[in-house]
């Protein structure tokens, strides 16, 4: 190959980057000879992509065509691979990777066709020279392309080593990073270069691990994207020209030298979360560019102009987060309309891109978007919205106050209703922790639950039901926005004050909510407790991390029947999840007790709840053990009775710490008289569970005294559900 031979290459780029990468390309001296998506084809010398591979701050792969073939089948594509001159781009004792993708009729697995394209490279190279490569995936020295469109095979050489949107600076990345070239492709959509040709500047206030602000400040500075690459493919491919490629990066590195020695615009990043600002000084520094870009700590509501530097105008471009759940959605509302003031306020005539894979998120700023691109975040459709800041006097608090829906306001009546009686019964009763609403009107399929603080604070807990099949998504999420709305208007209480969760039925037959109970949620917003009064028992509560609160409500009741029953009484608590029932029995007068679970989080939970409520840990222990294999060992070893148990398993277990699988309809017999087998003469088993089929065994009605106290131990507040729980009393028989 000659310095002036014209070849034919292919740019891959992310979807929607298409249109960007081919008038970057021809900035670069390439002929584009045809757009499709995800890629560009055109033409040039090899220093042409020598400088693509080098100055690309959007492609990701440039690769060398070498042929295109028609084939027909298996046989086809080895004679077709095979007829390349390989012995002329890899020595044979070398390495060699073979990727190959797309499929037709008689060729139908793209591993298939890799392994027929490798045999046939190496079946050449051993005859041409009786060696043959390695075939190793890392660091090759040859890494061979193959894409098939139905009969086409396209064979090219990958002249890019690792993906080109690496740069090199990255180490550290955020939770949700953004790659490079897209990040880039944002600015050049935003039209950063010429901003800050203008001497505006960039700012991002949800900068996380800082790749915007550092793809910025390389365009600002003309710094080539590929500088700090320690490799790229074509280094170790026999027709490299080396005198190009070094002239090359001699040029790329004086422009380099020149454009950090100008004085840049402001190019500033700020984040609410100061760990991930520390991968981001790592990024900057290793990106050479601590002179020019500059991040700290501050929240969005303290977002403003920086004031040590006098800055007019410029892009605010940021790529906040939009949550994966319907609950983080709408919990992020609140910082998208509080990003949304602080620009009104602070950045009048100041040009604003967000990127957000949830497009209505970026409308709930307030702003209206003058522009839209689509683009895709990996495989995540996502848009970049421009907004154009102007003074808008009075608009953000109209559009705050702006009136419910019809069918939002529909709910809020309900709520409103609820309120009137529901709750004047709780404020009545002295409870703090209640059902506002549980499914009351069909449409809105959802528990909203009301928890008190002992500061006073009051917090709604939403916990949607899974929707019908037949119900389409969009709706179900309108549905779960105007019940949110319903909410926070009817309780006048702030969005971070709401947790909301889609409560998922179990598959297993009988399933209830007790066998996912442990199961950790996580969510935007981290994890947050407070403590709550019930009957003068203070007790944790944590609406965030765990799909239950810490207090099963339906058994608020159930819990007061304990505390009654429990005077100088010996106490065991099996299941015992975060203790309350305990703690109940305890501040009943219980003279001692022991509470047994498996969950070594709700151990420590109980632990808390315990030294809250000032519990001796002597005479109260918590175990941490599976309740099957607990009863099992006391059985064994004759230990002392108990006056009061209460047991309260899950309908439904299989925990790979427990021996065995616990359905609560086929064993509760077992368990019963396991229970049974403990108890002091004249004691009282209290059995509960969540199952709404469940039915209590014939022989157990036959063997014991038994009490169905469901209907008693039920408050008003789950009325609307009768079978949310079954409660027994079992003594034996006199």
């Amino acid at each position: 190959m000659t310095e002036t031979q014209h070849l034919d290459f292919t740019a891959t780029c992310p979807k929607g980057l298409e249109s960007l990468l081919a008038k970057e390309l021809n900035e670069l001296g390439a002929s584009v000879t045809r757009e499709q998506p995800a890629a560009i084809h055109f033409s040039g010398t090899l220093e042409v992509a020598y400088r693509a591979c080098l100055w690309s701050r959007l492609a990701n792969r440039i690769l060398l065509q070498l042929s295109r073939e028609k084939i027909a089948d298996a046989e086809d594509l080895y004679r077709a691979v095979a007829a390349q001159p390989w012995e002329a781009h890899i020595n044979p004792n070398g390495k060699l990777w073979v990727q190959f993708s797309g499929t037709n009729r008689e060729i139908r697995n793209s591993q298939f066709g890799a392994q027929k394209a490798k045999d046939a490279i190496v079946d050449r190279l051993r005859q041409q020279s009786g060696s043959r490569p390695l075939v190793e995936r890392d660091n090759p020295d040859l890494a061979v392309v193959l894409r098939l469109h139905r009969d086409h095979l396209d064979i090219s050489i990958d002249l890019s080593g690792e993906s080109l949107h690496r740069r090199g600076y990255r180490t550290h990345i955020g939770a949700a990073p953004l790659k490079e070239n897209l990040a880039a492709a944002l600015l050049l959509r935003c039209g950063w270069p010429e901003i800050a040709a203008r001497g505006g500047a960039l700012l991002d206030p949800m900068c996380g691990s800082g790749t915007i602000l550092i793809e910025g400040a390389m365009m600002a500075a003309d710094c080539a994207p590929g500088l700090l690459r320690e490799s790229f493919g074509f280094e170790r491919w026999l027709n490299h020209q080396s005198d190009i490629w070094l002239g090359l990066r001699e040029e790329a590195l004086a422009r380099r030298a020149a454009g950090l020695e100008r004085e840049l615009p402001e190019i500033r990043g700020y984040d609410a979360d100061a760990k991930v600002l520390f991968a981001a000084e790592a990024n900057i520094s290793r990106a050479g560019l601590e002179r020019q870009v500059r991040v700290s700590c501050r929240p969005v509501a303290a977002f403003k102009i920086p004031s040590h530097r006098p800055v007019k105008t410029g892009l605010v471009l940021t790529n906040p987060p939009y949550g994966e759940r319907l609950g983080e959605q709408e919990a992020l509302r609140d910082t998208y309309a509080e990003l949304g003031r602080q620009l009104k306020q602070e950045f009048p005539g100041w040009l604003v891109g967000i990127f957000t894979g949830n497009p209505e998120l970026g409308f709930s700023t307030g702003l209206r978007s003058h522009k839209q691109y689509q683009l895709y975040n990996g495989s995540i459709p996502s848009q970049l919205l421009l907004f154009q800041v102007r003074e808008q006097v009075g608009e953000a608090s109209a559009k705050e106050s702006r009136p419910l829906s019809e069918e939002a306001q529909m709910v809020a009546n309900r709520l409103r209703k609820n309120m009137r009686t529901t709750g004047k019964w709780a404020r009545k009763n002295g409870i703090d922790c209640y059902r506002l609403y549980d499914a009351d009107l069909p449409e809105y399929a959802a528990a909203v639950d009301i928890y008190r603080s002992l500061e006073g604070a009051v917090y709604a807990h939403l916990q949607e039901y899974r929707p019908p099949a037949k119900i389409e998504e969009d709706k179900a999420r309108g549905r779960l926005r105007d019940l949110v709305r319903a909410v926070r208007e009817v309780l006048e209480i702030p969005q971070g004050n709401i947790s909301i969760k889609e409560r998922r039925r179990l598959s297993h037959k009988g399933g209830g909510s007790k066998p996912s109970q442990y199961q950790k949620q996580g969510g935007a917003q981290g994890e947050r407790s407070f403590w709550v009064n019930e009957y003068g028992a203070e007790l944790e509560v944590d609406l965030w991390t765990y799909l239950d609160s810490g207090i099963f409500l339906d058994h608020r009741p159930v819990r007061q029947y304990v505390r009654r029953l429990a005077d100088g009484k010996k106490f065991l608590n099996l299941f015992c999840y975060t203790g309350t029932a305990t703690v109940q029995a305890a501040l009943g007068g219980a003279s001692q007790s022991t509470s047994v679970d498996m969950s070594k989080t709700y151990q420590a939970w109980a632990a808390r709840n315990f030294r809250r409520n000032q519990l001796d840990p002597y005479r109260h222990q918590l175990v941490e053990a599976d309740c099957l294999q607990w009863l099992a060992s006391a059985q064994q070893n004759r230990r002392g009775h108990y006056d009061l148990i209460f047991l309260d398993p899950p309908s439904f277990s299989n925990s790979a710490k427990m021996r065995g699988v616990l359905d609560v309809q086929r064993d509760h017999a077992d368990l019963i008289r396991q229970c049974m087998a403990l108890l002091a003469p004249g004691g009282i088993l209290v059995f509960s569970n969540n199952l709404r089929s469940f039915k209590m065994d014939g022989e157990v009605l036959e063997e014991y005294s038994v009490q169905n106290l469901s209907a008693e131990l039920l408050d008003r507040d789950f009325q609307r559900n009768p079978k949310i729980h079954n409660v027994w009393r079992i003594e034996a028989r006199s």
